[in-house]
């Protein structure tokens, strides 16, 4: 606990974590200029200009399986592509605040994916943060539509944040999956070129879509504020985050480092009550609440063991 390298991977992804949740809420005003796909690809072109240099091997680094190929495809399209996809169209749709409510049950869902995938021991405690981790989802279930109605042909949408809050979620399972996949990565390939790596394969799988979109979109309608948070968003999802995420990750366990995804609904949550000025209605501090104490549950450590790197 002491050692100052652990620490300092602690801090890598409780930092990582936080700047996902600011991302997630500031997202609101950017998919309601661009459409979805075309905000995706464009996030992934702007990272790939900034970063080719990440992209080579180093010399100490040995060559890439092909398992690690494949473990490198599913980071970028579960954890990368289908996160970014599900996230800008749930958050489109619901609040930032409902959002980071669901998303404060990642550390249960990492739970249960290190059981399934790798074979840790799911505890009474861990059992009931999944518990609190529904119940606390249900709770939105009882929020009346609170997702603001952009001014623009996305407003009929927002009458749907049930449909926001149930992609959410689908992101939820797939940053559990780029926690458990992104463990196994870091003891192959370093935090830089993983970053480059996944990011050049959610280019490669959103062009299509991208280009249908750009051929059709408006560029000089977008106020140069827009353009500027586009360019802190691709740099800080795509970049910032993971890199941070895979440094950490290299010293600390894949269930251990679920604790620190409470960053990311905490954050979510400030921004949008701050920035956003979205409110906390009862049903949502209800279910923030009991997310919360499932965060709680699932990550306070036992007397009885101490987790191992995998």
């Amino acid at each position: 606990m002491h050692d100052p390298r652990r620490l300092v991977a602690y801090g890598c992804l409780a930092l990582s974590m936080s700047l996902v949740g600011a991302y997630v809420a500031l997202s609101k005003p950017l998919v309601a200029a661009f459409p979805v796909l075309l905000l995706a690809w464009l996030r992934f072109g702007i990272a790939a200009l900034a970063m080719p240099h990440w992209l080579r091997r180093p010399a100490d680094e040995a060559p890439m399986t092909g398992r690690t190929r494949g473990l490198v495809f599913l980071e970028s399209f579960l954890g990368n592509f289908m996160f970014s996809i599900c996230m800008l169209f749930g958050v489109s749709l619901t609040s930032a605040v409902s959002a980071g409510v669901i998303m404060a049950s990642i550390p249960a869902v990492v739970a249960v994916a290190s059981w399934l995938f790798l074979r840790e021991r799911i505890g009474w405690r861990v059992g009931m943060a999944i518990g609190c981790a529904a119940i606390g989802i249900g709770l939105l279930a009882l929020t009346p539509a609170h997702a603001h109605a952009p001014a623009d042909s996305a407003a009929p949408r927002a009458s749907m944040p049930w449909l926001g809050n149930v992609l959410v979620f689908c992101a939820v399972l797939c940053e559990a999956s780029y926690a458990v996949i992104g463990k196994s990565l870091t003891g192959r390939l370093g935090p830089k070129r993983i970053s480059s790596l996944i990011n050049l394969w959610g280019f490669v799988l959103s062009t299509p879509w991208g280009i249908w979109f750009a051929l059709r979109f408006d560029f000089g309608a977008v106020s140069a504020g827009i353009w500027a948070l586009l360019v802190v968003y691709a740099l800080a999802a795509s970049i910032w985050t993971v890199w941070l995420w895979m440094t950490g990750l290299q010293r600390v366990p894949a269930a251990q480092a679920g604790v620190f995804t409470v960053m990311l609904p905490v954050s979510a949550a400030v921004v949008g009550v701050v920035v956003l000025g979205e409110t906390l209605s009862v049903p949502q501090i209800g279910a923030f609440a009991m997310a919360l104490a499932g965060v709680v549950l699932a990550t306070w450590p036992s007397r009885a063991s101490t987790p191992t790197a995998h």
